[in-house]
């Protein structure tokens, strides 16, 4: 069986990715562990389209299934933003760039998206250098907190509440992975990466 890439430098994300993708049973790998330096530009106003020029390239640089994900905060009383600007939005904490953002807000209503690419070099399009990339996606719907709450997660998980009261930084990884974003659409994806790596 290959290994599998995860094509991020955020270790919030590689960390979170090891436990979402550990049923496999499968090795994985992240850039740095490669020797892989790759600066992938992410300027679609998709999720879907950022994620697959990102698993695009680093397929195509490792031969490796390659797996990207973009992923971002949307706001109601933001126009439904900073959405897939997320992670370049606000000023150096992004969670508390949106808590400034919504001080007088009272409309909170917030979801997270995730899209998840899969890039399967070996699957290339005849005369194309890129992999073929399949998607995957998952949301998960709340509201922005009056205040960041919990410890744990990474960027906006401590403004981000659920239904039950609780953020997503109060929860622990093995709740958080079942309901979030990123949890969902890797949950979609685990049949069709598991098909992938046994026949690779």
């Amino acid at each position: 069986m290959r290994p599998l890439l995860v094509a991020t430098t955020n270790p919030g994300k590689q960390a979170e990715f090891r436990r979402l993708l550990a049923a496999l049973g499968a090795e994985i790998v992240v850039p740095g562990e490669l020797g892989l330096d790759l600066d992938v530009d992410e300027p679609y106003d998709t999720y879907a389209e950022n994620a697959a020029t990102k698993a695009a390239a680093f397929g195509r640089a490792s031969g490796l299934l390659s797996l990207a994900d973009d992923s971002g905060i949307e706001v109601a009383a933001l126009d439904w933003g900073p959405g897939v600007r997320s992670a370049r939005w606000g000023g150096p904490d992004k969670a508390d760039s949106v808590l400034a953002a919504l001080t007088d807000a009272d409309d909170r209503r917030a979801r997270m998206v995730c899209a998840l690419a899969v890039a399967i070099p070996w699957l290339a399009d005849p005369g194309s250098p890129d992999a073929a990339v399949e998607l995957f996606d998952g949301v998960v719907e709340g509201v922005v907190a009056r205040e960041r709450r919990g410890e744990g997660g990474f960027g906006y998980d401590p403004i981000f509440m659920l239904p039950s009261g609780a953020t997503t930084a109060e929860l622990a990884d093995a709740d958080k992975d079942v309901i979030s974003h990123r949890g969902r659409a890797v949950a979609a994806a685990l049949p069709r990466l598991r098909d992938l790596l046994e026949s690779s």
